[in-house]
This record gives C-alpha cells, sequence and structure tokens, in this order.
C-alpha cells in the first residue's frame, strides 16, 4: 500500500474518531502543529522516512518532541502508526487530514502565489473564481508572494492549477516567436 493510501486512511481514522469524542477542533490543531513541525525541519521528515533508524527510536523522539503539546487521541495514532512502522506516512497524514477536515467542513483550501500581496478586491476575486470553479461556498485560501512572478498570480485548487503571470506569458511569448523564427528559416 502506498505511503499516501495509508495516510489517507488512518487520517479518516483519526477524523472519525475526533469527531466521535467531540475533539475535532483540538486534533485539527494537534495536525495543523504536526505540520507545520513537518514543513519547518528537513532533517524531521527524512528521520521518519529512514529506514536505518529503528521505530522505538523514531517513538522516542516523536514523544520528546509532541507529548504535552498533542493530545492524547493524536499521540495515540502517532504511537500505532510507528508501531507498525509505518512512520514514513507520517509525513502525509497531516494534509491528508487537512483535506478530509475540508471536504467534510464544505470548505475548498486554495493557494494563490502573486507578485505583490493581494489587496481585498483581489481576494475577492480569486475567492469567487475558487468557488465558481469547486462549487463550494466557503474558502481557505493561503496567499503566498513571489517577486519573480512579475505580475499576475498563480492559482493552485487541489491537483488543478491557473497560472496567469506575467512570467509564464513572457516565457510562452518567447517560445512562440522562436519558433516562428525556426520555421521562417525553414
Amino acid at each position: 500500500m502506498s505511503q499516501q493510501r495509508a495516510a489517507s486512511r488512518y487520517a479518516k481514522s483519526l477524523l472519525d474518531l475526533a469527531q466521535e469524542r467531540g475533539t475535532l477542533d483540538e486534533v485539527k490543531a494537534d495536525m495543523d502543529l504536526f505540520a507545520k513541525t513537518l514543513e519547518g525541519s528537513r532533517d524531521f521528515r527524512l528521520l521518519l522516512r529512514n529506514p536505518i533508524v529503528k521505530h522505538d527510536k523514531k517513538l522516542a523522539i516523536l514523544k520528546a518532541i509532541f507529548e504535552g503539546k498533542l493530545s492524547e487521541v493524536t499521540m495515540r495514532l502517532l504511537t500505532i502508526i510507528t508501531e507498525h512502522n509505518r512512520e514514513s506516512a507520517l509525513e502525509y497524514v497531516a494534509s491528508e487530514f487537512h483535506t478530509q477536515y475540508n471536504t467534510m467542513r464544505g470548505m475548498q483550501a486554495a493557494t494563490v502565489t502573486s507578485a505583490a500581496p493581494l489587496t481585498s478586491a483581489s481576494r475577492e476575486e480569486i475567492n469567487q473564481l475558487v468557488r465558481q470553479q469547486t462549487g463550494l461556498k466557503d474558502v481557505e485560501l493561503t496567499e503566498k508572494v513571489d517577486a519573480d512572478l512579475i505580475g499576475g498570480f498563480v492559482l493552485r485548487v487541489g491537483d488543478r492549477q491557473i497560472d496567469d503571470s506575467v512570467r509564464t506569458n513572457l516565457r510562452k511569448l518567447r517560445t512562440s516567436l522562436t519558433e516562428n523564427a525556426y520555421q521562417s528559416q525553414l
């Protein structure tokens, strides 16, 4: 079973258990912290993937980092996954949990990268575009700034991407001009 599929099943189990126990918001906060920790530490991600490090050592490290910071339900899941030697799936559990949580809440996560910070009017236009594309009313928009785009934006919704950046349009124009120049030489 792929790590992504295993992570999806673990995330679903955690979501269902948290909902059953009425601790969904607490577990969501746990998964946000876990994801932020993974994102912030390349060494931690590599440790979880490393087959040479024994799972009991990985569990001790997980407990040292997260015990007292995560709820009992979340710590128990991390322990179960590690005891079953599936800690490489942990890298994907938080993102899968977030995706499933958003789906359950009828919310669509989207990421927009722009050359400059968005204005409130631009933000609302992007939110409206995501609503039209997905049919969902709520949008969780993550904003990033990348000056290399020159202008425009890149919008990622799930596995779809809309690239309306000046950088991409210039690249397309350059390719088109190069092809036309080549064609005229023939």
